[in-house]
């Protein structure tokens, strides 16, 4: 076993495949080892994501109800107003997000939809969470202006493997988003990338996937591994349900695999029974979306999620919040405080 301190960069495909490989136990086992190395074991990250502008977007990711090219019955909407926005991320961080994650359906933004994002980021700021955003591809100039409005975090899945990328996704290349995760780098951002599973991927598949995250010149700080949520109208809705122990397989080798991410337990989770989801805590997962809904798919409800966390004896992790003077900035965007508990439901 490596050296529980090292980061790797240069894993084989043997090698992980190796992993993928082992008993159950022993793989459980590495898995565990590596995270009490890195993390308290019974701590996770709370994340919300919350669709700040939904549906039309012109890829053909065969997994995605947003795409316009696919008739899912999913209503499109315009880009939240900065207000709406921060409302929800005060409701988020009322039912104990510390992340706000924000999603928006564009192949790539444009430069009139920056003037806006870049308040919603400030505005969450000065709210004190951490922010993520979700917006397509970035250019160098569009990252560095994320980067100065001072978001945290920016996702952008590889989805898959390189060899299977084809079946998934044609509009855009797999070297397209290793470009748009660099330009991330770059401009001094954190990354979010991870994939899907249970798409139709051989194990292989799989094991690409996390070779390429692992072996990227940095890790990054967050993995989110999505198990497909199958929605009526996409090329994937017939799709055959992946065997859930080999989705804790996958989240354990991302664990041995890169053991100072966070290891997000993501898209899903609606489907996973008590059971499943503990297993995932134990072979490394230690982050969750918290909420009722991802972007447009269901997820388990918050006081669900507050009663397992109670069973299994697990808290949420802290966020320290930098002091940094940013509420000034964006004073004129707050919202009243308020109380109510609900996420933002784009079907509604």
């Amino acid at each position: 076993m490596p050296d529980s301190r090292a980061l790797r960069h240069d894993w084989t495909r043997q090698e992980v495949a190796a992993l993928f490989a082992l008993p159950f136990s022993d793989l459980l086992f590495q898995a565990q080892t590596q995270h009490r190395a890195f993390f308290n074991p019974n701590q996770v990250q709370v994340s919300t994501l919350c669709s700040i502008k939904t549906g039309a977007c012109p890829e053909d990711c065969a997994y995605c109800p947003q795409s316009a090219r696919y008739d899912t019955g999913l209503e499109r909407e315009k880009l939240m107003a900065v207000e709406q926005v921060l409302a929800e991320a005060q409701a988020a961080k009322h039912q104990g997000a510390t992340r706000f994650c924000m999603g928006a359906a564009w192949r790539s933004p444009k430069d009139k939809d920056l003037q806006y994002v870049t308040q919603m980021v400030a505005g969450v700021k000065a709210l004190g969470m951490e922010t993520c955003m979700t917006l397509g591809m970035l250019d160098t100039q569009q990252a560095q202006q994320l980067a100065a409005a001072g978001l945290d975090y920016y996702n952008h899945n590889l989805d898959t493997s390189p060899e299977f990328y084809g079946d998934i996704i044609t509009t855009r290349t797999y070297q397209d988003r290793l470009n748009t995760l660099a330009n991330v780098r770059e401009a001094g951002m954190k990354v979010c990338c991870g994939g899907i599973v249970g798409m139709g991927e051989a194990e292989n598949d799989r094991v690409g996937l996390l070779l390429t995250l692992a072996n990227l010149p940095e890790h990054p700080e967050s993995v989110p591994i999505n198990l497909l949520v199958k929605v009526e109208g996409t090329p994937l809705a017939n799709a055959a349900d992946l065997d859930p122990f080999d989705f804790i397989r996958t989240i354990a080798v991302a664990r041995i695999l890169m053991p100072r991410s966070h290891v997000r337990l993501s898209a899903g989770r609606e489907n996973m029974n008590d059971q499943t989801q503990a297993l995932a805590f134990l072979a490394g997962a230690n982050s969750i979306f918290y909420g009722e809904k991802l972007l447009t798919t269901a997820n388990p409800e918050a006081n669900k999620d507050r009663q397992l966390f109670a069973r299994l004896g697990i808290e949420p992790e802290a966020f320290e919040v930098p002091m940094e003077p940013v509420k000034p900035v964006v004073e004129q965007y707050l919202p009243t405080p308020k109380t109510s508990g609900l996420f933002y439901n784009a079907a509604n």
